[in-house]
């Protein structure tokens, strides 16, 4: 018989190990308590704008993520760098970038890094000598979960300076939290394979189409086109054993299961596993300032800051589909100390500062400022976290658990969530076959 299997939640993770499992010819349920798929990268409409709830974008080596877009037939929609450029923007004027070569890793950094001019010749020196060191690090120990990233910095001669212009640069968008509040383990991991391994690995792509269209939409017609069942607005209630197989539990019905992925919020999942979920990892907030200018502000298809709230501004006006004028948001993480002020006063805040990184915008009245907050982003991904990431065999047969925040090896990120639903698919066509025939007996 065909195993049936549920699968509870419609983000990244959950939609990769539907599509995984609906391929491997089994019978598939998602279900999703919103009405849209996505999980926390979504789009909706604001007059004639098209919106995306935050800025996301990748690199070259998010490999599970580029597979899970052509397997839905939208990675054509990527616009991936040839060579990762990154402009760079002081407070005061000072233009700087980074950018790689074609010389293999790690020396396709280091004639961006020797002209880096947010940084003085004696601290781009600092920073070049950190660079051995870092590669030499393996993310899988697990003693580098109990430091964190600062700590280990300045142990190896990184200053302030070079922390907040170069090392939190990379590690505030990777990680959301500073240097002094990062597991060293991840950030080995960002730095390793996201930099220094391979040099193509830093290229940075960015969704050319809104979220929505990138992945709930397509992730949909490919699962009904497979003989999976979608149903959204079917929040579920509760999971129960039920001889080999499983009851899950919504506010309409009970469906039966051979198998079920848990691919929810880590929060969620505590709720419907108490046994086997604890929500310890804490989260970290990220919130996007959302202006639209009546003139172009700018040429540059993004830009990060260094010395200010503005960290990193995307121009979204094609994207969004606005004709006239130019829409940027403002992507800042690591946001705890903003979060909770009203839209007045981040307004009042961040207005100034993008006329003060960007002179294009001085003097113009903005059309439209808006904010969109995420409050749960990321898990926190402090020292010590690696240990508390929930493993994805749950110990209990057919039951799998999927999301960023698992035990993935990778930080809080779209490869990291499709990497997870991937995991929780393989998982379940490894024990399968056995409860299956259980069942049929």
């Amino acid at each position: 018989m065909t195993a049936r299997v549920v699968v509870v939640g419609g983000g990244l993770a959950g939609l990769t190990a539907a599509c995984e499992l609906a391929d491997r010819g089994l019978d598939v349920t998602l279900l999703e308590a919103r009405a849209r798929l996505g999980g926390v990268t979504f789009s909706f409409n604001r007059g004639d704008l098209v919106v995306d709830n935050g800025q996301h974008v990748l690199l070259r080596c998010y490999t599970a993520y580029l597979d899970f877009l052509r397997r839905i037939g939208v990675a054509h929609h990527i616009d991936m760098q040839p060579r990762m450029h990154i402009p760079v923007q002081g407070v005061d004027g000072t233009p700087g970038s980074l950018s790689r070569t074609a010389l293999p890793a790690p020396l396709h950094l280091l004639g961006s890094l020797a002209t880096y001019k947010l940084l003085s010749v004696t601290d781009r020196l600092r920073a070049a000598r950190a660079v051995p060191a870092l590669r030499r690090l393996n993310p899988d120990d697990p003693r580098l979960d109990e430091q964190s990233l600062g700590d280990w910095l300045r142990k190896h001669g990184q200053n302030d300076a070079t922390i907040a212009a170069l090392w939190n640069l990379i590690t505030v968008a990777a990680l959301n939290c500073d240097a002094d509040e990062a597991s060293l383990a991840l950030a080995a991991k960002v730095f390793r394979t996201g930099l220094l391994d391979r040099s193509e690995n830093c290229d940075i792509g960015v969704p050319a189409v809104p979220l929505s269209q990138l992945h709930g939409e397509p992730a949909m017609a490919y699962l009904l086109a497979h003989g999976a069942q979608v149903r959204l607005r079917a929040a579920v209630k509760e999971i129960r054993r039920d001889g080999n197989g499983f009851e899950v539990v919504t506010g309409e019905d009970t469906i039966a299961a051979d198998a079920v992925v848990v691919a929810t919020a880590s929060d969620a999942a505590a709720k419907l596993l108490p046994d086997i979920v604890t929500d310890d990892l804490g989260h970290s907030p990220i919130f996007n300032v959302h202006v639209v200018f009546p003139r172009r502000v700018t040429d540059l298809p993004f830009v990060a800051v260094v010395g200010s709230p503005v960290q990193w501004a995307f121009d979204r006006t094609a994207v969004s589909g606005l004709t006239q004028g130019q829409y940027l948001a403002v992507s800042v993480s690591a946001a705890g100390d903003w979060i909770d002020l009203p839209v007045t006063q981040l307004r009042e805040l961040f207005l100034p500062e993008v006329s003060r990184v960007l002179p294009g915008a001085a003097g113009q009245v903005p059309t439209d400022f808006f904010v969109t907050k995420e409050r749960t982003a990321t898990f926190r991904q402090q020292p010590g976290s690696g240990r508390r990431r929930a493993a994805q065999r749950t110990g209990v047969p057919g039951l799998v658990l999927a999301g960023a925040w698992t035990a993935t090896g990778w930080p809080d990120t779209m490869e990291g969530a499709v990497r997870s639903g991937q995991n929780a698919a393989r998982l379940l066509s490894e024990q399968l076959p056995a409860s299956v025939s259980e069942v049929a007996r």
